[in-house]
């Protein structure tokens, strides 16, 4: 199999095996008008198996809430051909419609428009909590 290299994008590697394509729905991926390669099962000396995103555009997303699914992915952006920036997301602050509270008191199951929004509140232990009543988000 050949995937051709990149020119300028974003390479999301080191992606638990069989979570690409969470990723890929997640990120809407499905929605860009450029090529993207998901490449599944990779073998991988580290993680044994692998999955591989390659978007051959570059993008105006925010990458961070990665830190939240799989901190240990890396990100590289790729500019005319070379890379110029590599790491792994960090655990972000705040995400907001990710995680969806599950306390059927909040008051965002019963304002239906209301965002869902968790702060970090134990960044060792990766414990988010509901912005308006404090639950703890489960992953």
């Amino acid at each position: 199999m050949h995937i051709d290299e990149i020119q300028n994008g974003i390479v999301i590697d080191h992606i638990k095996a069989g979570k690409g394509m969470e990723l890929y729905h997640f990120l809407h991926l499905d929605e860009l008008d450029c090529s993207v390669a998901i490449l599944r099962n990779v073998n991988s000396q580290k993680m044994g198996k692998k999955d591989i995103i390659k978007i051959d555009s570059v993008l105006n997303m925010d990458l961070g809430v990665l830190g939240y699914m799989d901190p240990d992915m890396t990100i590289s952006i790729i500019q005319d051909g070379k890379q110029v920036k590599k790491f792994h997301p960090e655990l972000p602050e705040q995400i907001t419609n990710v995680i969806f509270c599950k306390n059927p008191r909040c008051i965002t199951t019963v304002e239906q428009e209301i965002d869902h929004i968790f702060k970090l509140t134990d960044r060792e232990k990766g414990v988010y909590r509901c912005l308006y009543c404090e639950s703890e988000a489960k992953k």
